[in-house]
């Protein structure tokens, strides 16, 4: 699409009333966090009431249950998987751990992730060229949108921090399914009961929620469209973090298990893909349950790697069946004013025009990062006072999950039956190497880009 100087005007007009930032950082791990096994959470509870999420290794009973009761008071029970979430004295978990229906036993696991009008267009994939979409082929300057697919028929799970009261301000009312969105709340702050909050998801005060579903499907900035990824694809809002962008596993488990089953009900027939911008420093019993369940009903589920540089990766990023994204920028950054939405980023696209940032979390041993997408200078809504919309560029692997769920979608609207296997093959097959040679702990196997990955797909 090409752009006019009214429309470069109107742009540069909306930034410098939004008081668009380059130096707000989204949310970080802690590095002792990452650092922490699950016995050290355990320690630290030693002698304090908390929330334990349990596995079973047999399906939940009423005896099991019974007993259980013995040791703490049963607060959610979740059949699908054989978990019990179960508020206790933290000296009784080593106990709990040795009991014979028990496969794995933790303190629920903290993971952190801030008036009303109608937009009037139903998706944004004729929108304004934006670096990031540049970078991994989505567009291109001066043409727009460069590739045919926009991921119609597919449906995306954002589990974060739900949506602004705004939202419609930023986003089509088509591309937004109200009626399955959910907010879950509670967990290891309220003693381990999780709860259904009606219409939550819609009421954020956090922001992050929002700008990372702006990278997804696109926004309206003050009048001008700004493409997405996967513009024509169906976000499905779930809130999981609180109004501080922070939670715990057990409700982010259940926000997993619900998507899951809509893709059992109402949604078998379409593709569905889950993006997790969160994490934490370990990998959760039930969570990982959770995971395991939605990827074997045949949803595909990426999450950002995590923002703690050396002290290593987040969860659930680091699980193996996950899509893990790092973080990238672009060595351009800056050099113009306007350099986010009127420079061009060269094709073909050359590795080497990008850098690993600083805050992306490199893989331990033991984790799996897989693939690497812009994560650094990311503009979208977010906003610091309730009602007044405004624009921030945002740092963090959390902007670069949602560039390869966008991609993923692409993908499953060419083959809907497309596994999270397939797609996580698919997408390592096709990205682009980053120095150091070969797959590495910083890029996993490298830059992917939606047109390389389309190509690969066989």
């Amino acid at each position: 699409m090409k752009k006019n100087k009214q429309t470069l005007s109107l742009v540069m007009a909306a930034v410098l009333m939004s008081g668009l930032s380059s130096c707000l950082n989204e949310e970080k791990l802690n590095p002792s966090e990452t650092a922490a096994s699950i016995s050290d959470a355990s320690a630290r509870q030693e002698n304090a009431t908390a929330s334990i999420n349990i596995l079973l290794n047999t399906p939940v009973t009423d005896a099991i249950l019974a007993d259980l009761g013995k040791y703490g008071k049963v607060r959610d029970v979740l059949k699908e998987i054989n978990v019990v979430i179960l508020n206790a004295s933290g000296s009784k978990l080593s106990a709990i751990q040795k009991l014979s229906y028990v496969q794995i036993a933790n303190p629920d696991a903290e993971r952190k992730g801030a008036p009303i009008d109608a937009v009037p267009v139903s998706d944004f994939s004729a929108g304004l060229n934006t670096w990031n979409l540049d970078a991994v082929n989505v567009t291109d300057l001066g043409k727009g949108r460069v590739i045919e697919a926009d991921a119609t028929g597919v449906f995306i799970g954002v589990l974060d921090t739900g949506l602004l009261d705004s939202w419609r301000q930023y986003f089509p009312q088509e591309r937004i399914a109200s009626q399955y969105a959910k907010s879950f709340g509670g967990g290891g702050q309220d003693n381990g009961n999780v709860s259904e909050q009606p219409n939550k998801w819609e009421h954020d005060q956090d922001s992050h929620g929002t700008h990372v579903t702006s990278t997804i499907i696109g926004y309206n900035l003050n009048g001008t469209y700004i493409n997405g990824v996967a513009p024509k694809a169906t976000i499905i809002p779930v809130k999981v973090l609180n109004q501080t962008g922070s939670g715990w596993s057990s409700v982010i488990a259940r926000g997993i298990l619900y998507i899951a089953q809509l893709k059992e009900g109402p949604l078998k027939n379409a593709p569905v893909v889950i993006n997790m911008s969160l994490g934490g420093g370990v990998l959760d019993a039930v969570e990982k349950a959770a995971i395991d369940y939605a990827i074997g009903k045949g949803v595909i589920i990426v999450a950002s790697a995590g923002n703690s540089g050396a002290a290593g990766m987040g969860y659930p990023g680091a699980y193996a069946p996950v899509i893990s994204v790092a973080s990238a920028g672009w060595k351009s950054q800056g050099a113009t004013p306007n350099w986010w939405y009127a420079l061009n980023v060269p094709d073909p696209t050359n590795p080497d025009d990008f850098f690993i940032s600083g805050f992306s979390s490199i893989a331990k041993p033991g984790q799996d990062l897989d693939v690497t997408a812009p994560g650094n200078g990311i503009v979208g809504p977010y906003q610091l006072n309730s009602g007044k919309t405004s624009y921030y560029f945002l740092n963090g692997t959390s902007m670069a999950s949602p560039h390869v769920a966008g991609i993923v979608a692409l993908m499953a609207q060419k083959n809907p039956a497309l596994t999270a296997a397939q797609a996580e093959a698919t997408l390592e097959g096709a990205a682009l190497d980053m120095a150091p040679a070969g797959v590495d702990n910083a890029s996993g196997h490298g830059f992917i880009t939606a047109d390389a990955a389309l190509s690969a797909m066989q």
